[in-house]
């Protein structure tokens, strides 16, 4: 059996950890074989959008899966926001496959791919979507014309054939139901997780200690670690540099992740505290690594995907209340910031610190994991039952 991922409505980065990446690698792990079609786009080291700049190509990526990268079918860059590509009808005939994963809707091929599903019927097909009112449709024309006409007319021609269309948070859910019309039969939660080796080797005791070791962490400080890029929709984290420095100087705070220009001369003033650590660029595995000595996750702006990765980590977690995106809380790990200033955060974190509630938070973060791991993620999202169900 053959698994088809198609991320052509959006980026993919290679060496990342983003449901793009996760899935096929732990789809492969089950047993399938694993193709992935992918559009130019991807970040740079400032977590910035980039193109690659060659004409469609295919390589093995660093998990042993062959990935064909398809070039814009137009040159002209307005022209490419609709996602229409070079080749993509032989791409898919020739990876053959049994079963395909769209990574979004939101691509102007989505007909390709119908076609082909309807001429080979034993395919079945299964769409994710990461779109929600905080990252897409923030205006009046992304709204109404390009997802309310343009790609609701998409997820209209591939309803018929799609066994499940996949939210990736609960807001996600919400955003497909009420902008493409999709019936809630239809729709459905695959929260987005962790890597399970990634998980088991950053864990282990001597890599956790050898972390330490690095930043100068002790064994008696309650360290606090956030991450991921740093930009205007996480301007709470300058907040939290501040809260952390009002503290008393047991507690440390770990930052890793790109800081967008607008914000760094802000950020670099905040780092003259010796309690405050800063990483500017994390790989897959250094993430991993850096969450493995928090006794708090904190994430006081905007949703990453670093949420579910903390939890997965067993990790307590202060968050922003988002309408949404709460299924992080299962049932007492996670807090919510009572508000985006420092005196607010500084006061979160005492009562978090308190013996008694961050033992509470540590017993259900252990047993929270279970729900944000890929290896039932990816059992999940083509229809099998997980091994926890």
């Amino acid at each position: 059996m053959k698994i088809l991922h198609l991320c052509l409505a959006n980026f993919y980065i290679d060496n990342y950890s983003y449901q793009e990446n996760m899935l096929p690698k732990f789809h492969k792990k089950l047993g399938y074989e694993v193709e992935i079609i992918a559009s130019m786009q991807s970040f740079d080291r400032n977590g910035v959008t980039s193109f690659i700049e060659k004409s469609s190509y295919s390589y093995i990526n660093e998990n042993g899966i062959k990935v064909t990268r398809l070039q814009y079918k137009h040159s002209n860059s307005q022209l490419q926001r609709f996602r229409h590509y070079i080749g993509t009808k032989g791409a898919v005939e020739s990876a053959s496959p049994d079963i395909i994963f769209c990574h979004g809707c939101q691509f102007g091929d989505m007909p390709v791919i119908v076609d082909y599903v309807k001429s080979h019927p034993d395919v079945k097909l299964f769409i994710d979507s990461h779109a929600d009112y905080s990252n897409s449709a923030t205006n009046w024309i992304s709204l109404h014309i390009l997802h309310r006409i343009i790609w609701r007319h998409e997820a209209q021609l591939a309803l018929p054939y799609t066994e499940r269309f996949w939210g990736v948070l609960p807001a996600r859910v919400d955003f497909l139901e009420e902008n493409y019309r999709l019936p809630k039969e239809k729709c459905g939660l695959l929260v987005m997780g962790a890597d399970d080796d990634e998980v088991k080797r950053a864990s282990d005791p001597a890599s956790v200690a050898k972390v330490k070791q690095r930043f100068g962490f002790c064994d008696d400080d309650f360290i606090i670690v956030t991450g991921g890029k740093i930009d205007e929709a996480k301007r709470q984290v300058l907040a939290l540099m501040d809260a952390v420095a009002e503290m008393d100087e047991r507690v440390k705070l770990l930052v890793f992740g790109p800081v967008v220009p607008t914000m760094k001369a802000e950020f670099e003033e905040r780092l003259s505290c010796e309690r405050i650590s800063y990483v500017p660029w994390a790989n897959t595995s250094e993430s991993y690594d850096y969450f493995s000595v928090a006794d708090l996750a904190a994430f006081p702006g905007r949703h990453s995907v670093y949420w579910e990765q903390a939890v997965a980590m067993e990790k307590p977690l202060l968050i922003k209340y988002w309408d949404g995106t709460t299924h992080v809380d299962c049932g007492g790990n996670v807090a919510f910031t009572s508000g985006d200033d420092s005196e607010s955060l500084k006061a979160d974190i005492e009562r978090i610190k308190s013996p008694d509630v961050l033992c509470d938070m540590n017993e259900v973060a252990k047993i929270s994991k279970n729900h944000f791991l890929y290896s039932d993620i990816a059992r999940m999202s083509i229809g099998l039952e997980t091994d926890r169900a």
